[in-house]
């Protein structure tokens, strides 16, 4: 059966070419651990100091509006890593929570373990560049499709391209991801049925 370090080196074998030496000498810098469903993994105040790849599960990055309600940035299922990016790589006070939607086994990475890492095997500075890349480049997708798509379209294009959510997701936590209401969500899904 694949242990967690196995799937970890798979989802690198992806963007580099990793020896089995490099990674054998690399997983002393990772840690794993598992959280329960609503579990809180990082709270808002504090600098980010890992960064999280998960293993199974899911789990989401949101903030708390002025008004009291949750915001919902970013969701991270197997073989994504999360993190608030610019606390971590400040090491400034984040303004994001972090918490499971799921229980979720994860295996988090310190910002100086990183570093110590990319010294050390210059293949984790590719790895991590591209990690960050495809993140940024997601986020500017997202961007795009808030100011391009009518809310309705935004809901069926992020249905087309990722199911999986909706299976997983809970229905309060999607219409934060999308920026409506609950109540709006349930309006779409009764449209689509009818």
């Amino acid at each position: 059966m694949e242990n967690s370090f196995d799937q970890l080196k798979k989802h690198m074998q992806i963007f580099t070419s990793i020896s089995e030496e490099e990674f054998h000498d690399s997983v002393q810098y990772f840690e794993e651990f598992s959280v329960k469903k609503k579990e809180m993994i990082k709270r808002a105040g504090t600098i980010s100091t890992y960064n999280y790849f998960i293993v199974s599960g899911c789990i989401r990055l949101f903030f708390i509006n002025q008004k009291g309600v949750e915001q919902t940035i970013d969701f991270a299922i197997e073989n994504w890593w999360l993190t608030d990016l610019f606390s971590y790589i400040n090491q400034q006070n984040s303004e994001f929570y972090i918490q499971a939607v799921e229980n979720s086994i994860i295996i988090k990475m310190s910002k100086t373990n990183e570093k110590i890492l990319c010294q050390k095997h210059p293949i984790f500075n590719s790895y991590f560049k591209q990690i960050y890349q495809k993140a940024n480049a997601a986020d500017q997708m997202r961007s795009k499709y808030l100011k391009e798509f009518s809310k309705e379209e935004f809901y069926l294009h992020f249905k087309k391209n990722f199911p999986e959510f909706l299976q997983r997701v809970p229905q309060y936590l999607l219409a934060s991801y999308l920026g409506f209401t609950p109540e709006y969500l349930s309006e779409i899904r009764k449209k689509e049925f009818s």
